[in-house]
């Protein structure tokens, strides 16, 4: 697994991310007065619903990403492209979560932020191909 450190650090970076994102929704609901749960209104320009938004978005990637990330590590992929895909993928989360708690134009759906979202899980799905052909050769 050593071989394998930069994409570890990535992974851990993501989960910390994910777990940032809990406290900081946690906090900002509770600092409002309002309750643990979905955010009503459901609306872009409603800052809570963005920060409960973007934590939940985080939660959604995640495990999707890890699992296959960690039977990479498993069945051999190269670590230097599996390092990229982590990164990557690490980078665009972390693009997502700015220009969604930020607010504006660029947050709403169908714009930059979606764009962003989409290009996640298209790092996601090039991870498991790559996994899958690795675990069949």
């Amino acid at each position: 697994m050593e071989i394998y450190w930069l994409s570890i650090l990535g992974l851990l970076a993501l989960c910390l991310l994910s777990v940032a994102l809990a406290v900081y929704s946690g906090s900002s609901k509770g600092l409002a007065g309002k309750l643990s749960g979905p955010v009503i209104p459901a609306d872009d320009a409603n800052p809570l619903y963005r920060i409960d938004r973007v934590h939940m978005n985080s939660v959604e990637a995640l495990a999707p990403f890890v699992v296959p990330a960690v039977l990479a590590m498993t069945v051999g992929v190269g670590p230097v492209a599996l390092a990229v895909l982590v990164w990557a993928h690490l980078a665009i989360r972390l693009m997502h979560m700015v220009i969604y708690l930020r607010g504006g134009d660029a947050a709403k759906g169908g714009s930059v932020r979606t764009i962003l979202y989409v290009s996640g899980a298209a790092v996601t799905l090039v991870l498991i191909l790559v996994t899958g052909w690795a675990a069949l050769r």
